[in-house]
């Protein structure tokens, strides 16, 4: 089977398993045609037998009544009942064989069409994994890039009025080029946000993060070439949103082995990207599939079907595999692939889920 061909685009190329499908469903019907021809010669078969011990017995009756005259035709009609028997036991015979092994070429192709359509679940569960996986390695190298803007460095050394107003039109242009953000934090070592891209949309600028699990986490930052790679969470200060953070250190100089001066902080837009990402996976119809992405601790965070996120516990049976698929208990097929990271980004320890409900 030819797995999942990626595009620049981020599409799956999925033609081969598709033609691969039609032909086992062909074979498949064939043999089963086969199998129905074969069966209804053998009872026609069945049946002209039948009758010919009929006759056969007829014309024993009939030459037992002619008495000494009919004794010859009598042992023409009992070894015309002989052949009769023979036939109809090589019919029965080939109609058993015939039966067992289009039945186990039927169960064969079965298993085959399954395995082919499980690793086929596989290979898009890995397809929409290794794409967000390949968007979350690029967000990690935006903020330690950004950490290093002059703008930002210099109001992390010295939070005036001043310097945070330009570090927030610096912050501002970023988010113009870059729309997969909604918005950008250069917060203090105590947690106080200094500046941001967006401050007429979200007025975080004064307010802590000092509670927040990735600020903590990046205090712990050993140098600028470091990052925080945050869980996917509602953030109330961004009016609710999902989003998924990412943090670098400021550093003195901008240098990577500079003394820590401040958290730049970049949220990215979860919900949208990963939606885009789900429901792009190319599926056919009859596989009334839900493509999932699941966190660690298989929480969904992501959903074609767009139900569930960031509250449903989807109960994934890994069995200590990195992929593979299983039926569940309502007999959809369930295929699933670890993150394998992207370059220097280790990942979170993701899954790409799909279940296919197809007949």
């Amino acid at each position: 089977m030819q797995t999942a061909v990626i595009r620049r685009d981020g599409s799956a190329d999925q033609v081969a398993s598709a033609d691969h499908d039609d032909i086992s469903a062909l074979v498949a019907r064939l043999t089963s045609e086969v199998n129905e021809i074969a069966c209804g010669k053998t009872k026609s078969i069945q049946k002209i037998t039948s009758q010919m011990k009929i006759l056969a017995l007829n014309a024993l009756i009939e030459s037992a009544r002619a008495g000494k005259q009919g004794a010859g035709f009598a042992i023409v009609a009992q070894e015309v009942r002989n052949v009769g028997a023979q036939i109809e036991e090589i019919a029965r015979d080939l109609e058993s064989q015939l039966t067992k092994r289009t039945g186990e070429l039927i169960s064969s192709i079965g298993s085959m069409t399954e395995r082919s359509r499980g690793d086929r679940l596989v290979d898009l569960s890995l397809n929409a994994v290794e794409l967000i996986d390949r968007n979350l390695y690029e967000r990690t190298c935006d903020v330690r890039w950004w950490a290093t803007d002059s703008a930002v460095v210099d109001c992390a050394a010295k939070p005036d009025a001043a310097s945070a107003s330009y570090a927030g039109e610096r912050l501002a242009v970023i988010l113009g080029a870059y729309t997969v953000y909604l918005d950008l934090w250069l917060c203090g070592l105590d947690g106080t946000i200094l500046a941001n891209g967006r401050p007429g949309r979200f007025g975080v600028v004064g307010s802590s993060v000092a509670g927040c699990d990735w600020f903590k986490e990046a205090l712990r930052l050993r140098s600028g070439d470091d990052y925080v790679a945050g869980n996917v969470e509602r953030m109330p200060q961004l009016g609710n949103a999902q989003v998924a953070t990412y943090c670098a250190s400021v550093r003195s100089d901008g240098r990577s082995t500079g003394a820590p001066l401040g958290i730049l902080a970049i949220h990215f837009d979860w919900e949208a990207q990963a939606r885009a990402i789900v429901q792009g996976v190319r599926l056919d119809p009859q596989d009334n599939a839900r493509v999932l992405l699941l966190d660690s601790r298989f929480r969904v965070i992501a959903a074609s079907d767009g139900s569930g996120l960031l509250e449903e516990r989807f109960p994934l049976k890994v069995a200590g595999q990195r992929s593979g698929t299983y039926r569940d208990a309502s007999g959809a097929m369930v295929g699933f692939h670890l993150t394998p990271g992207y370059e220097t980004y280790r990942g979170l320890g993701w899954y790409g889920v799909i279940v296919s409900r197809a007949e």
